[in-house]
Formats: structure tokens, C-alpha cells, sequence
């Protein structure tokens, strides 16, 4: 072994260990958002739908969309994608309508009722922002950084699941 070898192992353990370190940060800020909705929801007295539906709707938003839409951009696995469109459709929180052209696919889109929690789920967010702008935490070119290097990751591992296998 070369002395140089040394700091390339180092510098590669340390790399792992900070990318480790990201994945895990990942996972546990998904599971905290999804918390942080369902206790918004709790305060105000929603109690009839979860955390995973309201990000669902805002989600969605003002678009009509299949559960392949949403699978495909990402957001949501198969069977719980296609279970949560089907418990909002029935408590009135969004419209469904088989595609003409398709009959095995539907479309959904947000109903009035839907429109409120998509609507509480953006206030939530706006007072988030302003609040982590505001106290110091992010500041705007800080939200890019992260942004920038989130799509890069996103990017590198959509090659690794298109190219690889």
C-alpha cells in the first residue's frame, strides 16, 4: 500500500459516510413532513383523511391526472397511489371519471372539498418558508444549493434504474 492511497481512502470513506448520512436525512424529512401534516390536520380538527392524502391533493392541485400520472412523476407507489385515490374519491374529496380513449384508466381531479385541504396544505407550506426565512434557518440561495444538488441525485439515480438493469 502507497502512502498515497491513504487520504483516496479516507477521502472515499468520508464521501460514503456523508452520503449515507443524505440518504438517511431524506427518509427521516419525508416521514417528518408527513407528521408535521398530520399534526396541522389534528390542530384544526381534519381527522377523516392522513397525512399522505393531504400531500396527495396538494400534490394533484388543479390538474386531472391517473395514478400512472402520479406514479410516473414519482410521487407515489402502485397499490398505495391507487388506495388513497380510491378512499378520496369515496369521502368526496376528489371526482373520477373513466378516460374515453382508454376505459381501464381514470382520471381525478380535486373537488371543492379537495380544493380546501390542497389550499391548507399550501398555507402550511407558505408559513413554513416564511418562517425558515425568516429565523435564519434557509436563506434563498441556500433552498437553491440543496435544490441543485436534490435534482442532481435525482437525475443519477433515474440513469441508474433507466441504464442498468
Amino acid at each position: 500500500m502507497s502512502i498515497h492511497s491513504v487520504p483516496a481512502d479516507l477521502s472515499r470513506q468520508s464521501f460514503m459516510s456523508g452520503y449515507l448520512e443524505s440518504l438517511a436525512l431524506v427518509e427521516r424529512l419525508h416521514r417528518l413532513l408527513l407528521d408535521v401534516i398530520k399534526d396541522e390536520f389534528e390542530r384544526i380538527g381534519i381527522l377523516e383523511i392522513n397525512s399522505v392524502q393531504a400531500l396527495l391533493m396538494f400534490n394533484i392541485s388543479d390538474n386531472e391526472v391517473t395514478a400512472g400520472e402520479l406514479k410516473s412523476r414519482g410521487y407515489y407507489q402502485g397499490s398505495n397511489v391507487s388506495y388513497n385515490l380510491k378512499k378520496l374519491v369515496e369521502m368526496g374529496y376528489m371526482h373520477h371519471q373513466r378516460c374515453e380513449i382508454d376505459r381501464r384508466s381514470v382520471r381525478v381531479r380535486l373537488t371543492e372539498k379537495g380544493r380546501k385541504i390542497r389550499d391548507l396544505v399550501a398555507e402550511l407550506f407558505g408559513r413554513h418558508a416564511e418562517a425558515l426565512e425568516n429565523k435564519g434557518v434557509l436563506a434563498f440561495s441556500g433552498i437553491e444549493e440543496i435544490n441543485t444538488s436534490l435534482r442532481r441525485v435525482e437525475r443519477y439515480w433515474t440513469d441508474q434504474i433507466r441504464y442498468i438493469y
